[in-house]
């Protein structure tokens, strides 16, 4: 079976061109290793009371890990606790809300990924992130695996779509909530390769996972932080991940771009967010303590042991400018193509 991109009828090869500008737009800006902030004094007086770091998914996904990672670090470097806060739904948009109505005065935080660009820029929320929030530190870069239930006869992404077109719609996939990353990833893999599929949005990677693993839905894209212990156990399958080459912690696993999707990747970006008009003494002394914390050798191996690793470290003001960039290439690629009406 042929899945050249260039095999596929006509009327849907703009919608891959533009697919495949976006997801390197979206890499863009990761490339190259920017230069450590200098170390900041913080404040006197903060934090004297428990900070808030609101996570926008139900717990047990890769973002809630990072969330409670950088919970921890923050907790032990300040002696004052930062508990992580889950508020699932409406594909993050219910806890980015509230952050971006919070005080700004520090003890309300916010983690989040891409999708709240895409959120944004699909006027999905009310605001526009760039002015809602302050970009703090970015944590982690990871690539998506593609994973599903042990029990389907699919050991390829060929065989995944030879089986979807033999059954259609009978194959459904999850995701964290319409317009997230993973929902678009997935849409412009059916688009690619033709093969038919329904979408399960849930309120985080967690309990997509758990309907995988009891048979409720057959697969999703999910970052290699929320898939990892789930692969080792042998309660989900992964047959392919989004990096460019292959992923060095995941050698056996073949791209979707070399199983016959040439130019596909996607990957997502867990980073901190605080309100806009947060003190920048405050901005800046989280990003020194995070970035210090993701870089000792007990937070490096736990990384690794979750299939990630510390982004390269970027001050706000360098996070912000990358976000700024990457914004701007999505606006223009989204007027092409309406993602905002697909459930």
């Amino acid at each position: 079976m042929d899945l050249r991109i260039d095999a596929v009828p006509a009327g849907t090869r703009a919608a891959r061109a533009v697919g495949r500008a976006w997801m390197a737009g979206m890499l863009m800006g990761l490339c190259g290793v920017p230069s450590m902030v200098q170390a900041q004094q913080k404040p006197a007086d903060y934090p004297n009371r428990p900070v808030r770091i609101l996570a926008p998914v139900a717990p047990g996904g890769g973002l809630d890990t990072i969330s409670r990672i950088g919970g921890q670090i923050l907790t032990e470097r300040w002696g004052q606790t930062a508990v992580v806060d889950n508020r699932p739904g409406g594909g993050t948009i219910i806890a980015m809300d509230m952050a971006a109505q919070a005080t700004p005065d520090g003890y309300t935080l916010f983690t989040g990924t891409n999708s709240m660009m895409l959120l944004s820029a699909t006027q999905r929320v009310k605001y526009d992130i760039r002015k809602a929030f302050e970009p703090i530190v970015l944590m982690t870069t990871q690539y998506y695996v593609l994973v599903l239930h042990p029990a389907l006869p699919i050991k390829s992404v060929k065989e995944l779509v030879a089986y979807a077109k033999a059954k259609p719609d009978a194959v459904s996939y999850g995701s964290t909530g319409v317009g997230t990353n993973g929902h678009l990833a997935m849409e412009w893999f059916r688009s690619v390769t033709g093969a038919p599929m329904v979408h399960v949005p849930y309120k985080g990677a967690g309990p997509a996972m758990i309907d995988i693993i009891s048979g409720q839905i057959q697969l999703m894209f999910t970052s290699t932080v929320s898939a990892a212990a789930h692969m080792k156990t042998g309660r989900l399958r992964a047959i392919a991940v989004t990096s460019p080459k292959r992923h060095r912690a995941l050698p056996d696993l073949p791209t979707i771009a070399e199983s016959g999707a040439p130019g596909f990747r996607q990957s997502n970006n867990y980073s901190l967010y605080a309100p806009a008009g947060t003190p920048r003494p405050i901005v800046l002394a989280i990003n020194e303590a995070v970035l210090a914390g993701l870089r000792t050798p007990e937070t490096v191996k736990r990384l690794a042991g979750e299939g990630t690793e510390p982004a390269d470290p970027m001050s706000p003001d360098e996070f912000k400018r990358m976000i700024a960039e990457e914004y701007t290439q999505l606006e223009q690629l989204l007027r092409k193509i309406d993602f905002k009406s697909k459930s």
